[in-house]
């Protein structure tokens, strides 16, 4: 499929909105009044530093609603306002967020739903409006929605549609794309529907694996069983491994992106030689500035004498979860929460670790003073970072008084 053409077509449909409704006044107060907090604005201009009692909290210097989610969060309330008796569906969780996705449903913004792993598009009939979340959509699911007439609000974050740009060069030139990313997140999915031929690395573990397979060759089976849900279809090492490019999920670690296309980048240099490099391998930034602006400032407030750090997020936030690992392999005590619920109390917290899995954490909060720090995702509102600071602060209070 020339998934170009269709871009261009899909973008000069009169059903196809990308910029809005015109009602940003109105749905920026309410953003504000929902989503944004005195507080937090208060530790800002305090240096990113606030103090109560025997707490203190240091904010890591850039987090929380970055660009991208605010624009694609605003898109959606716009959305409401201006079809306001519509039927209006979402392909995706708008933001990995779960106040913002729940707000969604209190607007009577309705989620496609999943049956045995597939979307089942039939509950959309022409004429429905149909958000594209921030993290994008395939192009087969816009094609199913251009083909049925509905009404497609986009709010892909720009930076993910760099990324698409970028695989579709490498396509046209024939080349595999390896993305660095989760192949089950939905950012990934839609990369890759954009791509010819495509291997999709987790980490630098993987890379490595696929490097030395480029080097040294190896068990082809061993290979293709590895990589059976993260490649693309009838995808043969022996084959799809002489011309590479590297892309990669925008939320990933961008130290551990860079290291990747690095690695591919020698073994290129290794196999084929410098006068034949270019014609090998391609790479392009794709980093998205507002994931690494996080990962900056919270490799900073790592530096700092902290007792524990909070990390706040969506559970499925896959930028939150490299956040996280920053602390831990630092060996800070380090708890990822979703919400204000989480924190059960002074002694109990219930938090996601690196694998995936929830586990409650007794006696979290030390006695004594403390040095708490404190950053969140790019969906994470200011509102619910407040919360989380207001809770540890009472219960700091509370356990001062007994």
């Amino acid at each position: 499929m020339d998934t170009k053409a269709f871009k261009r077509t899909l973008q000069h449909s009169e059903n196809y909105n990308r910029k809005g409704f015109g009602h940003q006044a109105e749905v920026t107060s309410q953003l504000q009044s929902e989503y944004q907090s005195n507080l937090i604005q208060e530790i800002r201009d305090r240096n990113y530093t606030l103090q109560r009692g025997d707490v203190t909290i240091r904010l890591a210097q850039a987090f929380g609603f970055c660009w991208g989610v605010e624009r694609a969060v605003a898109m959606a309330y716009e959305t409401r306002q201006h079809f306001p008796t519509e039927r209006i569906w979402i392909t995706n969780e708008i933001i990995h967020n779960p106040s913002v996705n729940q707000r969604m449903q209190e607007m009577e913004v309705k989620f496609i739903p999943v049956e045995a792993n597939q979307k089942d598009f039939s509950v959309v009939d022409t004429g429905d409006v149909v958000i594209l979340p921030a993290f994008g959509a395939s192009v087969q699911e816009m094609q199913i929605l251009h083909e049925k007439g509905c009404k497609i609000v986009d709010t892909t974050c720009p930076w993910v549609s760099k990324v698409w740009n970028t695989v579709e060069k490498h396509k046209k030139v024939d080349y595999t794309s390896i993305i660095h990313g989760k192949y089950k997140h939905e950012e990934t999915v839609a990369t890759s529907s954009f791509a010819g031929k495509y291997l999709i690395v987790l980490n630098l573990s993987e890379a490595q694996y696929v490097a030395n397979y480029i080097i040294n060759g190896g068990n082809r089976e061993e290979f293709i069983q590895k990589f059976a849900k993260a490649c693309s279809p009838g995808f043969d090492p022996d084959r799809d491994l002489e011309r590479v490019g590297i892309a990669n999920q925008t939320t990933m670690l961008k130290g551990e992106t860079e290291q990747i296309g690095k690695l591919f980048e020698r073994t290129m240099l290794q196999k084929y030689g410098p006068t034949e490099l270019n014609q090998h391998f391609q790479s392009f930034n794709t980093i998205c500035d507002a994931t690494q602006e996080r990962q900056d400032a919270m490799l900073e407030l790592v530096e700092d004498n902290l007792d524990l750090m909070v990390v706040i997020g969506g559970f499925n936030s896959s930028n939150t979860t490299q956040l996280q690992q920053i602390a831990i392999e630092r060996g800070i005590p380090s708890y990822h929460i979703d919400s204000v619920e989480r924190i059960q109390s002074a002694n109990s917290i219930e938090h996601r670790q690196l694998n995936g899995q929830l586990t409650i954490t007794e006696n979290w909060l030390p006695d004594g003073e403390i040095v708490v720090g404190i950053t969140s995702g790019a969906s994470t509102p200011d509102k619910v970072v407040e919360d989380v600071i207001e809770k540890i602060f009472a219960f700091k209070s509370t356990a001062t008084l007994v």
